[in-house]
């Protein structure tokens, strides 16, 4: 018989895995950011996002709907999305790197309190759809721009030789 484990620890299993490892693509952000200095984070590659750019990008928006699961407004924009503060010192880099972090792992606890049936209310305006699809939206685009930096991270390295 399958036991039935309830959605929301399902999807907070996946983003522990996707933060923390070992996630399902093989690869996973702490694994590939334990060991990137700064200066690699802002480094340019072609017309590409930063490292670092991609990190505040990726937290931005589970920061943003961790807010609403706390109860609160949805009030990120898309347009702000990669607009992240000046980071000058490697202190600066991990912290941002460490809330990224703290941020999933609060998100990933508000997921486990989501009944099943209230997966399929709506997200915050119908017009968003589903808690659910925004939930798997929100890891799907994560992993999505987690391939990007892992590709990035190999031409910043192959560059540093």
């Amino acid at each position: 018989m399958i036991m039935h484990t309830p959605i929301g620890q399902q999807l907070a299993r996946q983003l522990r895995e996707y933060f923390f490892g070992p996630s399902f693509t093989g690869t996973y952000m702490q694994e590939l950011l334990e060991d990137l200095r700064l200066e690699q984070a802002q480094m340019t590659i072609g017309e590409h996002n930063t490292i670092l750019a991609l990190v505040y990008h990726i937290n931005y928006y589970i920061a943003g709907v961790l807010v609403v699961l706390r109860g609160g407004e949805l009030t990120i924009k898309d347009r702000y999305s990669y607009d992240h503060p000046a980071v000058e010192t490697e202190q600066e880099w991990k912290a941002l790197v460490d809330r990224s972090y703290r941020d999933a792992e609060a998100f990933a606890k508000m997921l486990e309190q989501i009944k099943d049936q209230d997966f399929y209310e709506p997200f915050v305006d119908e017009k968003y759809g589903s808690y659910l699809r925004n939930m798997v939206g929100l890891l799907e685009h994560s992993h999505y721009h987690l391939g990007q930096i892992a590709l990035l991270k190999k031409l910043i390295l192959a560059q540093d030789k």
